[in-house]
């Protein structure tokens, strides 16, 4: 079968997280059939070629993480749960290491360390694997995790979720509302960020708050990356970005990946999945206005979030192609917001 071109490299999923809960296993990953937005079948039918595989704690009991039937009134605002014990965290981040190598055992990803090898697996027969940490919960104020986490091939990091960490405040689940929820890093969240950059890790902004993403910019040597983001001048979620920090992104020459998750993407904030993709082309050309486009991709939140039906999961990827043609996206631009752009931010933060 011809997979749909070009191939989309992906900042975001959470398929670790369906392996951690025992939903699915590596090898219904492999084979299909798996449920969720990702199987490997659906990917090689959605031209999907991987991208950031993120290691995210669940909070412990029954609840979900996102409670997504809080998130469809007019407005809204979810408690955030308070932080995790490190030793809980460290326990379940291992698991998730553990599974994202099972994944690569089963012929699913290959991990990725480097641009050039995520450059080398986008045609390949498995997807491209980068290990991501959602929440840096398992890593203690001294660092010594991060580098043993690092040498297991860890490249991305969000210093938190949503939930605070000991080195920083997540925004919460608010509509309508700011960002500016609470105050910046912590000194450990600085040191955090100075090791980042030593050691060649991605730092995520995607749920940082306005405070603490402030901090980044003016501690980071690094490009400023929001791997699952979209713009709160079309939709006033917390969880979106301002207009002035897609510029301090800009300045840095960092990068957006758009959310599918449709609280959002839609003007008001609801999570439905009957939600028509105009609304992702509304945050496409509000970033590519402000970004550019060499600064602009996709971040899908595949398997953690509720996504358009018009997508469905990475097997309906051919939808989006089509609707970014009819949109006027021609194939240069097409191949940078799909691919090009990643490789190239990558390439920057890690070398090579």
């Amino acid at each position: 079968m011809t997979r749909p071109t070009p191939p989309i490299l992906d900042g975001h999923n959470d398929l670790i997280l369906r392996l951690m809960r025992g939903h699915v296993s590596a090898a219904q990953v492999a084979a299909g059939g798996a449920g969720g937005h990702i199987d490997l079948p659906r990917a090689r039918a959605g031209g999907w070629a991987g991208g950031m595989f993120a290691i995210f704690v669940p909070d412990p009991g029954p609840r979900a993480a996102v409670p997504v039937g809080d998130m469809t009134a007019a407005s809204y605002d979810v408690p955030l749960p308070p932080m995790l014990p490190q030793d809980m965290a460290r326990r379940a981040t291992w698991e998730g290491v553990a599974a994202f190598e099972a994944l690569a055992a089963a012929g699913v990803l290959v991990p990725c360390t480097t641009a050039a090898a995520l450059e080398a697996a986008l045609d390949g027969p498995a997807l491209a694997g980068v290990l991501h940490l959602e929440g840096a919960e398992a890593i203690g104020p001294d660092l010594a995790e991060l580098e043993a986490l690092h040498a297991h091939g860890l490249r991305s990091l969000g210093p938190v979720w949503s939930r605070p960490t000991i080195f920083g405040h997540g925004v919460p689940f608010r509509f309508p509302a700011s960002p500016d929820t609470g105050p910046g890093l912590t000194e450990a969240g600085q040191r955090l960020v100075r090791a980042c950059n030593q050691l060649g890790i991605l730092i995520d902004l995607s749920h940082l708050n306005e405070a603490g993403f402030d901090d980044v910019a003016r501690l980071s040597e690094a490009p400023l990356v929001a791997t699952h983001s979209n713009a709160w001048a079309v939709t006033p979620h917390s969880r979106n970005l301002t207009d002035r920090q897609l510029r301090r992104i800009a300045e840095s020459d960092g990068m957006v990946g758009i959310n599918f998750a449709t609280g959002f993407l839609r003007p008001d904030g609801r999570m439905d999945p009957d939600t028509r993709l105009d609304s992702l082309l509304r945050h496409l050309d509000h970033l590519l206005n402000l970004l550019g486009e060499d600064r602009v991709g996709f971040g899908s939140d595949f398997d953690g979030a509720v996504v358009p039906h018009a997508i469905g999961d990475c097997a309906g990827l051919p939808a989006l192609r089509a609707a970014l043609r009819s949109h006027g996206v021609d194939a240069a631009l097409m191949e940078k917001l799909c691919y090009r752009n990643w490789l190239r931010v990558l390439r920057q933060t890690w070398g090579g």
